[in-house]
């Protein structure tokens, strides 16, 4: 797949993946492409290590599943680190 194909994909990755999780999380559309295609990568890599699927091909199920996976998580683990910098800020 190719720059621009993981461009789209993190893109829209990262979307649903705010759209799945409940809460406020902060960032706009370049937060979302950043957790997105930060999401992708490490969903592909869970995915190959985990099952033996990664994000081959931009048209497979496998390789959404993978990058919303990782997107999810990586907007989870986002959320924490600047849920605590905002409490300890107060």
């Amino acid at each position: 797949m190719g720059f621009f194909a993981y461009l789209i994909l993190g893109l829209l990755a990262g979307a649903i993946a705010k759209l799945i999780l409940p809460g406020k999380q902060a960032g706009g559309l370049l937060g979302t492409l950043i957790i997105g295609v930060i999401g992708a990568l490490l969903g592909g890599w869970l995915g190959s290590a985990l099952f033996g699927v990664g994000v081959d091909s931009f048209f497979e199920i496998s390789t959404w599943l993978c990058a919303i996976g990782g997107s999810i998580i990586v907007l989870i683990v986002w959320g924490l680190i600047t849920g605590r910098s905002r409490r300890a800020a107060r």
